[in-house]
């Protein structure tokens, strides 16, 4: 492990993004995202994210289009994101809805053509400081199996929602496969192998090797019941005009509500009482003494202050040394 302060590995990144044909702007956009996944311990969506990405748009023949609104109404917006990052298009999806949600009350935002959006939990958070509430759900290209099955027919098709509160919003952000793309890629590069019962080979044989996964498909999260979450967040992904099955990494959807509690019932007085049920919620008397109950986010907030306290974060080596050779332009 190389242990690196945040603000060298922000620049690292930023390096690594401009130098494949970003904005330093949009450079910037994409290293919060993936600086905020490293502070959250969710390191497969961290630095070494910044890799695939460059990858990606090293061997894509066509270059990406400009972000266009194709269709909009005062509460909607239909986005083509140009084959460009999803951190960019999500971040410009989520700006469209903020402002439709603050001035109508509720804004649908759909975009298609893009892959790659990173955490859900990061928009809604930037949703719940300006108040509202909301739910993110995403289509991608099939590498996961429904319950019952070996054969890749969902992607990893992760679903959250967004909840404003004093001084910390409730999220709930989570994946319908037993184990996400990225950690999948991850382990990959690094030749570490998957626990058990997360994926199968192209045979349909059960398979502990992160590649042999990758040319297979990974299992569902949650049997039937996650398995069937799983299908509706495909179809609602494909609402935006994403492909069922898009080839490669390419086409996802994102479909994004966010909407104002103010139109209902008076808006502080609503993230008072979120932060008081959430606080409820926490006091339940725990199975364990040793561990308390926590609601979604707990963690990710808590591991993020950690992060910034101590001021650094370890990265695998083979990534700095990718990524100090994406940044060179090598």
């Amino acid at each position: 492990m190389t242990t690196l302060p945040l603000p060298d590995a922000r620049a690292l990144v930023t390096a690594a993004m401009t130098a494949c044909g970003h904005s330093v702007g949009a450079a910037d956009t994409i290293a919060d995202h993936l600086l905020d996944c490293e502070l959250r311990g969710l390191s497969f969506g961290g630095l070494a994210r910044a890799l695939s990405v460059a990858e990606r748009i090293r061997t894509t023949e066509t270059p990406p289009r400009p972000i266009r609104v194709v269709a909009e109404t005062p509460v909607s917006a239909a986005v083509d994101g140009g084959d460009q990052v999803g951190y960019l298009v999500g971040m410009h999806a989520l700006d469209l809805a903020v402002d439709k949600a603050r001035a109508q009350g509720i804004a649908v935002v759909g975009a298609r053509n893009t892959w790659y959006t990173g955490m859900f939990s990061y928009y809604l958070e930037k949703a719940a400081e300006a108040g509202l509430a909301g739910m993110i759900a995403g289509s991608g290209p099939a590498v996961v199996a429904p319950h019952g099955g070996t054969e890749s027919r969902f992607g990893t098709n992760p679903i959250a929602f967004g909840f404003p509160a004093t001084p910390t919003p409730v999220i709930w952000d989570i994946g319908t496969s037993a184990v996400m793309y990225g950690e999948v890629t991850l382990k990959a590069r690094l030749g570490e192998k998957l626990a058990p019962r997360q994926a199968y080979d192209a045979a349909g044989v059960p398979t502990l090797d992160a590649a042999a996964a990758l040319e297979g498909a990974f299992g569902v999260w949650g049997g039937h019941k996650g398995s069937g979450l799983a299908l509706v967040v495909q179809l609602l992904g494909m609402m935006t005009g994403a492909a069922a099955d898009p080839p490669g990494v390419s086409d996802c959807g994102f479909f994004l509500v966010l909407f104002d509690p103010g139109v209902l019932t008076d808006p502080d007085d609503y993230r008072q009482r979120v932060a008081a049920f959430a606080e409820s919620v926490r006091a339940t008397r725990p199975v364990e003494a040793t561990r308390p109950v926590r609601v979604p986010f707990d963690r990710s907030v808590t591991r993020r202050n950690e992060t910034l306290r101590r001021g650094t974060i370890d990265v695998p080596e083979a990534v700095v040394a990718a990524l100090r050779k994406e940044a060179a332009g090598v």
